[in-house]
Parts: C-alpha cells; sequence; structure tokens
C-alpha cells in the first residue's frame, strides 16, 4: 500500500508540474516574482516555505522588496569557502549530484535507464569530441537554494551558445519519466579554457518557473524573450569562486571535464558552492 501511494505521490507531482501549459506558467511567474511591493514579496516568501525547507541565515539581505530578489539572494562575506588547490575544480553552485561518472563513448545517464548524448545536449561536434569518455556531475540546484553560481576554476570564457527549448520540471520524477529531457529545455553551454589548458563547460538548464539565465559577463539575459545570437564568442577572464550568474528560481548545471578528471562526489552528494568537485589531471 505505501507503495502505491507513493506511486499516486509521483504521479500528482508530475501532472502538476508538467501536464500545464509549462511557457505560460513560467512567463506568469517570471512577472509575479518581480512585483515590488512588501506584502507581496512576504506573503509569498511565506507561502514558499510551506513547501520548501528555506533558509535565509546566510543571506546578505534579511528583507526582501519582491520574491525574485529573494531567489537571486547574494550570500554573506565567507558563507562559502573556496577551496583554492589548483588542482580542484570546484563546485559552481549549492546542489544535489543527480548523476556523474564517465561519459560512455558520447553517452551519459540523466537518471537510471534514461541515457542522453553529447551531441543531443551540446549541439558542437566539437565539445563532444573534446568530452568523449570525459567526466561529468549534473548538479540540481532546489527551489531552496542559493541561486548564484560561479566559476569552477580560474580561466577564460571563450564562447555561450544559447539553446532554446521547453521548460520541463527537471525533478528526479520527471527525470525517470521524459527521456532525454535536459536536451529539450532551454539551456546555454559555457565553453571555458581553463589556466591549466583544460577545457571545462558547464551547461545550466532552464526548467519551469525558471527559463531565465542571467551571465553577468554578457550584456543579455537568456531567457524566452531572448532573440540574440545563438553562439556569442567571448573573452572574459575569470577567477575561482568568481559569480558568473543566477537561475531565477532552481534548475540544474551539468559540469563537463576531459578524461583524465577524477569526481570528489558521488550521486546523492548534497555540496556546496566552492567545495572539490573534480581533480584535474
Amino acid at each position: 500500500m505505501s507503495l502505491l501511494k507513493v506511486f499516486h505521490q509521483e504521479d500528482i507531482n508530475f501532472l502538476l508540474t508538467n501536464r500545464i501549459p509549462r511557457r505560460l506558467a513560467t512567463r506568469w511567474m517570471g512577472w509575479f516574482s518581480k512585483i515590488e511591493n512588501p506584502l507581496v514579496a512576504r506573503a509569498s516568501i511565506a507561502v514558499w516555505r510551506l513547501f520548501a525547507d528555506l533558509d535565509l541565515s546566510d543571506a546578505r539581505q534579511k528583507s526582501f522588496k519582491s520574491l525574485h530578489a529573494c531567489f537571486t539572494r547574494a550570500l554573506k562575506a565567507g558563507a562559502r569557502p573556496i577551496d583554492v588547490d589548483p588542482q580542484v575544480l570546484t563546485s559552481p553552485c549549492d546542489a544535489i549530484v543527480g548523476a556523474c561518472g564517465t561519459v560512455a563513448g558520447t553517452e551519459l545517464v540523466q537518471a537510471k535507464g534514461f541515457p542522453y548524448t553529447l551531441h543531443d545536449l551540446l549541439a558542437d561536434p566539437a565539445l563532444v569530441e573534446a568530452y568523449r569518455g570525459g567526466t561529468y556531475v549534473t548538479l540540481r540546484l532546489t527551489s531552496s537554494m542559493y541561486h548564484r553560481f560561479h566559476a569552477p576554476h580560474d580561466g577564460t570564457i571563450e564562447r555561450v551558445t544559447y539553446i532554446s527549448g521547453d521548460t520541463w520540471n527537471v525533478n528526479p520524477i520527471a527525470l525517470k519519466r521524459v527521456e532525454r529531457l535536459f536536451c529539450k529545455n532551454e539551456r546555454a553551454v559555457i565553453r571555458t579554457q581553463l589556466t591549466s589548458g583544460h577545457l571545462v563547460t558547464l551547461v545550466p538548464v532552464a526548467a519551469i518557473l525558471v527559463a531565465s539565465i542571467r551571465l553577468h559577463f554578457l550584456d543579455v539575459v537568456m531567457n524566452m524573450n531572448y532573440r540574440g545570437a545563438a553562439a556569442i564568442d567571448c573573452n572574459a577572464t575569470v577567477s575561482k569562486g568568481c559569480e558568473l550568474g543566477w537561475f531565477e528560481h532552481g534548475s540544474t548545471i551539468i559540469v563537463f571535464a576531459p578524461p583524465g578528471f577524477r569526481l570528489c562526489v558521488r550521486e546523492g552528494t548534497v555540496i556546496r558552492m566552492g567545495r572539490a568537485l573534480m581533480r584535474l589531471p
């Protein structure tokens, strides 16, 4: 009976978060979250707390003028110590490790029994070859987590490719039911050349209620209204731990490294930004 109950709960969750007009819901949430009214903000955050373990003790601010301001909150200085070891690639965000391991040729998994390919996700033959047999980690940000993401190492961001798409929920329930989900959703491919000479790529994947990715080193907001170039060449020098941008709710970042990188985490691990994610060869 308990298994049947869980099954029904998963069914309800999936229906509520995916069998609705996802893009319309996401546009509405984007509008609502930016309403700057103290009463609306406090009420919205109170409702949020009913459904999530929202901890604002390490936030720089103690009050917020909008729900959006709370979603994209900055942290107190020193709240996330950065591992300064040059042989360590750090986590770009607070997250739960959803999947990790070695890319099998060009195939990896979003959940058990649900594979996808580098080509479908990255849409770049050069990156597909760079990460053939490489190492990857899928980092899932829950709605209550700190939503900003940071550089995992010193290097230069060479190119950002925006890929438009859907806004499926990226929670574990959806990942077990929707094939190639990450490849269907809106995402950005951030190609970074480390000072060590290695090529590392971050792929922030948007989701329902959060189809907006803000990158500080580009003067654009990538969302469903974005109509700019799909590929943007840039030459942004970043240092480990510096802030790259934010999501407006919670989503996923997939980190890719070439063969030879060794994982410092395992599936199910809760990790904070700045902690060791992989070790360089």
